[in-house]
């Protein structure tokens, strides 16, 4: 079978088929390839290969055929002309950045991210000269206002983390675009089964493997999706740096990729229930969820993506109390801060994955000491009701 798959087929097909091409064994299912380099004929081939003459197979760290694997099918699913796996999705973000960016360059950011993406712009991008500007909102205006000669990046997540605010992806890239700067989208909440941020023109795509590519809470990884170009000059600084994923990694979230449409809907069809259950509990200061018709971007919301996803939060009226009172009354729930998992997660955003960035910081992006993020899972959504129920009447109104 063929690698080169006709682009125009359907998601799911490219989820389970794209980036695969049998050896003579006639393999059925994609190989782990778990070695750390490769031979070469002659010392001529090794010559070619390490000096690029020649495409093949040099070395784990950059050339493996399962991670490669990988990397063509996500291309494919995300509509980008290629990519490249990392070893978290950290890596990814370090990757693009420290890849491509030169002291004195600049980046514009959302403030409403993942803590670890805001320490690793705020506090140690700033270490190698690359400055940053701060957007308080998604107003295109205010974007066009922070650019500058030097802005070589817009960046974002969409939905956001843990707020679930939703960006207009175009609106954005044809800022971006009017000022010569490319537009990054961090996909981690919608993945590819629910949103292409590429074919809104986005110019690249940062992915999280770890979480809903996985869908298991087995492995790290992350990827880097965009232009062939953009790749190659990534590879280049992979192969000096080497924040790889390992073969054994890429082959678990290939078999992640072949049911992400299924249980990215299932999600979102769980996440949908909680959401406006938790919406008129009395516990409950507000839901944070795309698919309420109280989302300030919901109707944004259904023309950029498939569904909702399986990711909400919600403020609880105690606050802090209430927040921690409340997830310590789970037993059906998983106290963890990873989310994209079959099993339900809650986390307390203020004290684990937002914990390190300042307190001014998280009330600027709206992240209160009361706040709750459930990634629902893929139980039974009764069950994870009456869990949630039961905890909340620790709580009272």
């Amino acid at each position: 079978m063929s690698s080169e798959l006709d682009n125009s087929l359907g998601d799911d097909t490219l989820a389970v088929r794209a980036g695969f091409e049998r050896s003579s064994m006639q393999e059925h299912s994609e190989p782990i390839v778990t070695t750390s380099s490769f031979t070469f004929n002659s010392a001529a081939e090794a010559a070619a290969r390490f000096s690029g003459d020649d495409e093949g197979l040099v070395y784990s760290r950059f050339t493996n055929p399962t991670v490669q694997v990988f990397e063509k099918r996500l291309a494919a699913m995300e509509k980008s002309e290629s990519c490249i796996a990392t070893a978290s999705g950290m890596a990814a973000i370090n990757l693009l950045f420290m890849g491509t960016m030169r002291s004195g360059e600049h980046i514009v950011c959302t403030r409403n991210m993942f803590g670890s993406t805001v320490n690793q712009i705020k506090n140690f991008l700033p270490r190698f000269g690359i400055e940053v500007s701060w957007a308080n909102s998604f107003d295109s205006d205010e974007w066009a206002s922070l650019i500058t000669d030097k802005t070589r990046y817009l960046y974002l997540e969409s939905p956001t983390n843990p707020l679930t605010e939703v960006a207009d992806v175009k609106a954005l890239a044809e800022v971006a675009h009017s000022a010569g700067v490319k537009l990054v989208v961090d996909n981690c909440f919608c993945t590819p089964a629910l949103q292409k941020p590429i074919l809104y023109g986005a110019d690249i795509v940062i992915h999280s493997a770890t979480k809903y590519l996985d869908g298991q809470g087995r492995c790290v990884g992350g990827a880097v999706a965009g232009s062939a170009e953009l790749i190659a000059e990534l590879t280049s600084y992979m192969r000096s740096v080497g924040p790889c994923m390992s073969p054994f990694n890429a082959w678990v979230f290939l078999k992640g990729l072949e049911t992400l449409s299924l249980r990215m809907h299932q999600h979102s069809r769980n996440a949908s229930v909680l959401a406006e259950w938790l919406d008129s509990h009395p516990a409950v200061e507000r839901v944070h969820f795309p698919g309420l018709p109280s989302h300030p971007q919901h109707e944004l919301a259904k023309v950029q993506q498939k569904a909702p996803g399986g990711i909400l939060s919600f403020d609880l009226k105690g606050g802090k109390e209430a927040a921690w009172k409340t997830i310590d009354g789970t037993r059906l729930c998983s106290i963890t801060a990873n989310l994209g998992d079959a099993r339900t997660t809650i986390t307390h955003n203020a004290t684990t994955t937002h914990g390190r960035i300042s307190a001014e910081d998280r009330a600027a992006s709206g992240i209160t000491e009361g706040l709750v993020r459930l990634s629902v899972g893929l139980e039974d959504v009764d069950d994870i009701q009456k869990d949630l129920d039961t905890a909340l009447s620790s709580v009272g109104s």
